[in-house]
C-alpha cells in the first residue's frame, strides 16, 4: 500500500500488464495477455471485442472472480485509488481486504442477472445484505436503503418489489435489481459486463440512460464491456479493443470511429449495417454487408506473430513471424506492422 496522493493526480484504476493464464496438466494457456489501462474518476471507457477476446475474463481477473474449479496465475498490476488517495494493487490484497472492496468500493453488473441472482432470496433481501456487510447498518436501515436503491434504479411499485423473488420479475427487471445491488454502496468503480445483451431495444436504451444518470449523480468511473458499438459510440469517452485475450488498439472514442487504426477494429466497424448503408449511398449502389473471415485462433495455439494475421486483409511476412510492437503514445496507439499514419 502506497503513501496518500492527492485523488485527482492519479487514474482512479490503473491497470498494468494485465494477464491471467489458465494452468492446466497439459501446459500453460495466458488467456488475458498484457492488458493496460487507465480509468479516471467520473469517466467511461469501453472495452470491446467479439465474444471469447477476453473481455470478462480481465473483469473477473479484477474482481478475484475468477472460476473456483480451475487452477489460475495473475501478473501484473491493478491499481486502485480510492477518494483519499490511498493506492492498493487489487492482485496482491489478502482476500480479506478484497472482499471488503469488492462490493463497496469496486462492484460489478453480471451479464445474465438470472443466473446471478439468488432464487431463493428475495431482491430486498440480496440488496440488504451487501448493506449490512459493507455498511454496518441495522436489518431495518438496511432495508430501508434496499428500498431506496430499488426506487433510484426507477422499479415501478419498489417497496412491493422488494419482498419479490428473481422469477417474479421480468429480464429488465432483473437487470434493474442487478444495477441496483452495485450501487446501493455508491462505489467508485463500477464495471458493467454487456449489461444490456439479452435485453429488447427500449429497454436497452432505458438502462443505459438510467446508469448514465447514477454516473453523473455519484461520480463514479466506469468500466463498459460490450460487443455494442453503438452502445460505445454513446456512452463513452475511450475505447480499448480486444482481440485474442489482447488490447490492440486505445483511442478516444471519436478518433477510433472516425480513423480506426487497427485492421480489427476497422473489420468491426465495417461490419455495422450503419456502414454499409454509408458505403451504399457513396458509391451509389447496394453494398453488402461485410464481415471479418475465419475465426479467432485458439488461445492454446497462438503462433509467435499477430494474433488477426490469419484474418487480416492487410497482412504481410513479418506479421506471421513477429508479434507487433506498440505505436503511438501509451496508452493510445495500436499494436500492428502497418506503419502509423497521424
Amino acid at each position: 500500500m502506497s503513501a496518500p496522493v492527492a485523488a485527482s493526480v492519479l487514474p482512479r484504476l490503473q491497470v498494468c500488464g494485465l494477464t491471467t493464464t489458465l494452468v492446466q496438466r497439459d501446459g500453460q494457456v495466458p488467456l488475458v495477455r498484457g492488458v493496460s489501462f487507465d480509468l479516471h474518476a467520473g469517466r467511461t471507457l469501453a472495452l470491446v471485442g467479439e465474444s471469447g477476446s477476453g473481455k470478462s475474463l480481465t473483469a473477473l481477473s479484477l474482481m478475484r472472480l475468477l472460476a473456483r474449479n480451475a487452477s489460475w496465475q495473475c501478473s501484473g498490476q491493478a491499481l486502485f485509488t480510492d477518494a483519499a488517495g490511498q493506492t492498493r494493487d487489487l492482485l496482491q490484497l489478502p482476500d480479506g481486504e478484497m472482499r471488503q472492496l469488492r462490493g463497496h468500493q469496486i462492484a460489478m453488473i453480471f451479464q445474465e442477472p438470472m443466473t446471478c441472482l439468488n432464487p431463493v432470496l428475495t431482491v430486498g433481501e440480496q440488496i440488504a445484505e451487501s448493506v449490512r456487510l459493507h455498511l454496518g447498518l441495522g436489518k431495518s436501515a438496511a432495508r430501508q436503503r434496499a428500498l431506496q436503491a430499488l426506487e433510484q434504479v426507477e422499479i415501478p411499485a419498489a417497496r412491493q418489489r422488494l419482498d419479490e423473488y428473481p422469477h417474479q420479475m421480468s429480464g429488465g427487471m432483473r437487470q434493474r435489481v442487478m444495477i441496483a445491488m452495485a450501487m446501493v454502496c455508491e462505489p467508485q468503480v463500477l464495471i458493467a459486463d454487456e449489461p444490456t445483451t439479452a435485453l429488447d431495444v427500449t429497454i436497452q436504451a432505458q438502462i443505459l440512460a438510467l446508469m448514465s444518470r447514477l454516473q453523473r449523480d455519484t461520480g463514479m468511473s466506469l468500466l463498459f464491456i460490450t460487443h455494442n458499438l453503438g452502445v460505445v459510440a454513446h456512452h463513452a469517452e475511450r475505447v480499448a479493443v480486444m482481440y485474442a485475450g489482447e488490447v490492440v488498439e486505445h483511442a478516444d472514442v471519436h478518433a477510433l470511429f472516425a480513423h480506426p487504426a487497427h485492421p480489427y477494429t476497422q473489420g468491426l466497424l465495417a461490419c455495422l449495417p450503419g456502414r454499409a448503408r454509408q458505403l451504399s449511398l457513396k458509391e451509389g449502389r447496394r453494398m453488402a454487408l461485410q464481415d471479418i473471415p475465419g475465426q479467432a485462433p485458439a488461445m492454446n495455439r497462438l503462433g509467435a506473430g499477430c494474433s488477426f494475421a490469419e484474418r487480416c486483409a492487410s497482412r504481410m511476412p513479418q506479421c506471421s513471424l513477429q508479434a507487433p510492437a506498440w505505436q503511438g503514445d501509451a496508452p493510445q496507439g495500436r499494436a500492428c506492422h502497418l506503419e502509423l499514419r497521424s
